[in-house]
């Protein structure tokens, strides 16, 4: 089965993949965002390497316990072939403080033919924020 689009990526297909990816992720769906993702997918997130969907799975629920009322935006900043690199902006509220933060960071994808994220390369600073200075949906308190 694919997860359409698939590569060699356009610039219509790598905009459509981005907007797929950020949609999916706005929907803090584990198992939408999870089932994008390639069975043995490697992910780096900063200081962090792990593989497999259920790695991803525990990332993600561990993550979110912590982060409060997401907003993500994700930006496409270059693609080829089956690679994609995004910038990305993500406001949160800390579960245990309520200090709001904006994360800003860049990630690398890659694909497999049939249009899954075998690789995920992330990097991100975190920086404290007031609730007064944020701009993604900030209708959210």
């Amino acid at each position: 089965m694919q997860h359409i689009p698939v590569p060699p990526f356009t610039l219509g297909s790598a905009l459509a993949k981005v907007q797929a990816v950020e949609e999916a992720w706005g929907t803090r769906d584990l198992n939408k965002i999870v089932q994008a993702y390639a069975p043995d997918c490697i992910w780096q997130n900063s200081d962090e390497t792990f593989q497999g969907r259920a790695a991803i799975e525990f990332f993600l629920n561990r993550k979110w316990k912590h982060e409060l009322n997401c907003q993500l935006t994700k930006e496409l900043k270059s693609f080829a072939n089956n690679q994609i690199s995004v910038r990305l902006v993500y406001e949160w509220q800390h579960a245990d403080t309520g200090q709001w933060y904006r994360s800003h960071g860049n990630e690398h994808w890659e694909f497999d033919s049939d249009g899954y994220m075998t690789r995920c390369d992330t990097n991100s600073n975190d920086m404290p924020i007031s609730i007064c200075e944020r701009y993604l949906f900030a209708n959210i308190v």
